[in-house]
């Protein structure tokens, strides 16, 4: 396939869809495209009143959307663990998981319950969400696990034995890329644990090459060189969209833009990293991530 765009994608009436962080950028993008494709759509998300203005403004262009805002905190494992149970508990099917929420180059900041922030959104609370809403996810047929990584992994170097910064001078830059670098070692181990086994959601994972985000807020570098390099986000979330939706994709595909360096492009599927693709070190975030949020997969 060329060239994949919106048009490939057919009804998704009858799916239930998380999107975490659904209010700007990637998320909400994502979420417009699969409320119009007759999804239901869970807007996981922070800020409630910013949901209920970005709903309105799906709703307007989309009448027929079905459109849920629920409350997560990806910072707080008590308020990962307070959605999981209250979703559990209403719905009965779960055919994707689309990891979106991320925090980038933030100053230093520990979340409640003492990871850096980066790393405690980007990968610790998916992992804690991830694993809680499994047993549904395995119960759902055909359904998938989506992570959101970034060019930014490939200046990634995970320091176990201090991932969160207590003991090094705070770098914001690295801190982001190991965090990416996080989702595509948790998308590879995850993919390897389920292989061969029956009824297991598909994992993917994609990034959306330079595109403008909200995300970029606190970084100077990306809002000089955004006009330069920088595509829309309704390209920029196609990978996303590709990674939950194309029926070619296979359990740990990676998808991104097909341009220079990743940059922008049509969604197509691309390599990370070699580092990314070290199994022994996933298996140790996979076993420290465990170990952190308590949660066991």
């Amino acid at each position: 396939m060329s060239y994949w765009n919106i048009q490939h994608i057919p009804s998704q009436k009858g799916k239930v869809v998380i999107v975490t962080g659904a209010t700007s950028g990637l998320g909400k993008e994502v979420s417009s495209i699969l409320g119009c494709k007759n999804a239901t759509v869970i807007m996981a998300v922070r800020n409630m009143e910013k949901a209920q203005s970005v709903a309105k403004e799906i709703h307007q262009a989309y009448p027929n959307a079905k459109l849920e805002i629920r409350k997560l905190e990806l910072a707080s494992l008590k308020s990962v663990k307070e959605f999981a149970e209250g979703f559990l508990k209403e719905y009965n099917r779960l055919d994707i998981l689309i990891n979106n929420a991320g925090v980038m180059a933030c100053p230093f900041e520990l979340t409640e319950d003492g990871f850096e922030m980066q790393m405690g959104v980007n990968h610790l609370g998916h992992f804690a969400l991830t694993g809680l809403l499994m047993p549904l996810l395995q119960k759902t047929e055909n359904s998938r696990i989506i992570a959101t990584s970034s060019i930014a992994h490939r200046q990634g170097n995970i320091d176990f034995k201090d991932i969160s910064w207590a003991k090094r001078k705070f770098n914001t830059t690295k801190a982001y890329a190991d965090s990416k670098l996080a989702n595509l070692y948790f998308t590879y181990e995850l993919a390897r644990k389920l292989a061969g086994k029956p009824d297991c959601p598909m994992v993917t994972a994609a990034h959306p090459g330079f595109t403008i985000t909200e995300l970029q807020r606190h970084s100077l570098i990306f809002r000089i060189l955004n006009p330069l390099l920088s595509q829309k986000v309704d390209k920029g979330s196609l990978p996303t969209l590709r990674a939950s939706l194309d029926t070619d994709a296979k359990s740990g595909g990676y998808f991104g833009p097909k341009g220079f360096m990743e940059m922008k492009g049509n969604p197509v599927l691309v390599k990370s990293s070699p580092l990314s693709y070290s199994s022994e070190k996933a298996r140790q975030l996979w076993e420290l991530s465990e170990k952190l949020t308590g949660i066991v997969f």
